[in-house]
This record gives structure tokens, C-alpha cells and sequence, in this order.
């Protein structure tokens, strides 16, 4: 069977602009720690409400580096959802804390609060938690319990860039918080990520920690700390900066993608599409998520529909039940019953800011006709 067409599963918004910050970058000779890094760095930082911005090599960066600041060693727990990519989770393996997996919630498919609290112990010293899918984390309970406990909340913010959480932007609440640049996200630098901090010397730690941990007051090849090669390149700034410059039209134009496909799903009653937005909540859209009914081979689904051109993706695996993680730690089913009916049934569509409305059609009219033959 030859294919008529290739809805792919995401693709960046680059233009001219992008080219020009790139060629002004590689004319300049400055590849790397140039003023492109501080350029980017300054604009993100406005652009979320935050004091401080750190740009780093990847979302997964951002998170070890404030997994090191707070301190996680061996023997210490740390908090995060099941229900997300493995970073959320390898950030504070890395320094030797243990994972302990909480649920989530059915509708958000966020951490449960509750579930959160209920898995604290004397040894919990972090919680991580995810705006998974671009919609806002319970923020202000999760950062009651971390004060009240004592502990470090970090906020894995890395799909959720442009959403509000009681009216304000993600990044200007206070708590740390990581945003990832991977060419399928809300804006891309390629590979790249960056941490917002309302701390002055936590920023200036993060700066040197990425940088093999040179500090301000050292010389060219001193060392103050044990750090990390987690610079973002000034190329990849570059992209940044001309991305930031039309952010807000790109969140618009996911945002009338997702409306589009909400509209068209209307005659899918087979599938759930995500929560929508309240007063609280404000969804910046990362990805195109659909649920499919219990009962329903999901891969008989994904692969009816690459043979049609439509490619999809099993969004997301849990974490617990990685392999690895069953091999280290002996997690299994069972342990997070929310999270792992979800990951069971849920499928990313393609999604990008320029899917135009024909792209769309034929997509959900595929899905609908691959349903009906994978029950």
C-alpha cells in the first residue's frame, strides 16, 4: 500500500528570524558563553516572571542541577508523579535518592495532593512535580505540604511553558521550576533547557554547577565545585531568542489546533479528550492527548493508523514500570492504579502550531475508522 499522505507526529515553527539570530551568532565567532546566552536568559526570565533565568543543555539538566542544590544523597527519598517522562524521576536518582511514586489525580493526571502526603516519610527530602501535557500542577497545596514537611519542591515545568496557575504564569510562583526546549515542545533551541529561580545565589550556583562548576571569581580552568558540562550553546540561545520573539503566536495557533480538535473529536464519542481549563488552571497545549476506551488494543490502533500516514504515539509509559526501574527497585502493577489506566489508554495525535484544518480532519476521520476495527 503506498502512502497518499504523512500527517507527522509534531514539527517546530522556524523561520527567517531563527537563520538570522543564528547567522549573526556564527558571524560574532562567539559559539559558546557569548552574549546571546545572557540575551536569552534575560528575555525567558521576563517573559515567565521570573528574577533569574539559567539556560542548560536540556529540561533533564535543569532538573539533576536543582536535584544537587538541594542536597539529595543516598538514603533520602524524593516525590514525583508515575505518570510522565523518566527525567522527572532519573533527576534525583542521579544523586542517589530513592523514587517513591504517588498518584495522580483522574482528571488532571497531575500529582494527587493527597496521594502526595500520604507518601511522605522521615526520609522524604523533595517532591517533583509535573505540569504534565502543559496543564498546571496543584501548586499552592503542593507547596503548603513542602513547607509544612520541611521539604524542596521543584517544578518539572518542561511541557507547560505559557500556562497560568491562578492567574499567574508558571515560573513566577516562587518555586524553582525547569522548562524544556525539544523541537516537539510549545518553542525549541533543537535540544536545551533553562531554570527559573527566585534565588539570587541559587542562580549564580546553577551557573557555575553547569559550567563544571566555575565560579564567578575563578579563573579560566579553576574549578570551585564538582559541576556538570550542562551549558547551552550560543546557537542554540539563538533559536531561543528569535522563538521567545514569537511565542505568543505560537501559543495561539496550538491553542486554535486543540480547539479544532476538540470540535471534530465531538463526533468520537469512543475517546476523551484532556481536562479543559478553569479559573484556576490555564493549559499552555504541548502535546494532543486523547483517551481511548478500555478494551480497545491501542497498538492495533497506532498501527492502523501509520499505515493510513497518521502517526501517533503511546503517551505515556509509566515510569515505575520502566524496565529499569522494575530491575532496581522491584516496582510493579498495581502500585499506582490512576496512572497506570491512563498510560493503558492514552494516545498523542499529531499536534504542531501550523496542522492545518484538512491535516486535522483526516486524522480524526482515521482514528474513528481505526477504532472501529480494534475493539
Amino acid at each position: 500500500m503506498s502512502l497518499t499522505r504523512t500527517v507527522p507526529l509534531s514539527g517546530p515553527w522556524l523561520d527567517e528570524r531563527e537563520e538570522e539570530l543564528v547567522l549573526e551568532v556564527l558571524r560574532s565567532g562567539r559559539l559558546s558563553l557569548g552574549p546571546m546566552i545572557e540575551r536569552f536568559e534575560e528575555a525567558f526570565a521576563e517573559r515567565v516572571g521570573a528574577p533569574y533565568a539559567a539556560a542548560v543543555s536540556s529540561g533533564t539538566a535543569g532538573l539533576h542541577l536543582l536535584c544537587r542544590i538541594t542536597g539529595l544523597k543516598a538514603g533520602d527519598e524524593a516525590i514525583t508523579s508515575p505518570y510522565s517522562f523518566a527525567a522527572s524521576a532519573n533527576c534525583f536518582i542521579y544523586e542517589g535518592a530513592a523514587p517513591v511514586f504517588a498518584d495522580v489525580d483522574p482528571d488532571t493526571l497531575n500529582l494527587d495532593p493527597n496521594a502526595v502526603e500520604a507518601a511522605i516519610t522521615e526520609r522524604t527530602r523533595a517532591i517533583v512535580a509535573v505540569d504534565i501535557f502543559g496543564y498546571p500542577c496543584e501548586l499552592d497545596p503542593l507547596r503548603e505540604l513542602a513547607d509544612r514537611h520541611g521539604l524542596a519542591l521543584i517544578e518539572d515545568a518542561c511541557e507547560a511553558l505559557g500556562a497560568t496557575y491562578r492567574g499567574a504564569a508558571l515560573g513566577s510562583h516562587g518555586p524553582s521550576a525547569v522548562f524544556a526546549f525539544y523541537p516537539n515542545k510549545q518553542m525549541t533551541t533543537g535540544e536545551g533547557g533553562i531554570v527559573t529561580t527566585h534565588s539570587e545565589e541559587e542562580w549564580r550556583l546553577l551557573k557555575s554547577l553547569r559550567n563544571q562548576g566555575r565560579a564567578d571569581t575563578d579563573g579560566w580552568l579553576d574549578h570551585s565545585y564538582l559541576g556538570f558540562n550542562y551549558r547551552m550553546d550560543d546557537v542554540r540561545a539563538a533559536l531561543g531568542v528569535a522563538q521567545l520573539e514569537k511565542l505568543d503566536d505560537i501559543l495561539e495557533a496550538r491553542a486554535a489546533v486543540a480547539s479544532r480538535y476538540a470540535e471534530l473529536l465531538g463526533d468520537v464519542p469512543e475517546v476523551e479528550t484532556l481536562l479543559a481549563d478553569d479559573g484556576d488552571h490555564v493549559r499552555s497545549w504541548f502535546v494532543y492527548v486523547v483517551k481511548l476506551p478500555r478494551g480497545v488494543d491501542r497498538n492495533r490502533v497506532i498501527a492502523n493508523l501509520e499505515r493510513h500516514g497518521v502517526q501517533s504515539r503511546p503517551y505515556l509509559p509509566c515510569i515505575h514500570l520502566q524496565r529499569y526501574m522494575r530491575d532496581i527497585y522491584g516496582f510493579g502493577e498495581g502500585l499506582c492504579p490512576v496512572a497506570e489506566d491512563a498510560s493503558r489508554r492514552t494516545l498523542a495525535l499529531p499536534f504542531h502550531a501550523r496542522l492545518d484544518e484538512d491535516a486535522q480532519g483526516y486524522v480524526v476521520e482515521t482514528l474513528h475508522a481505526a477504532l472501529e476495527t480494534s475493539a
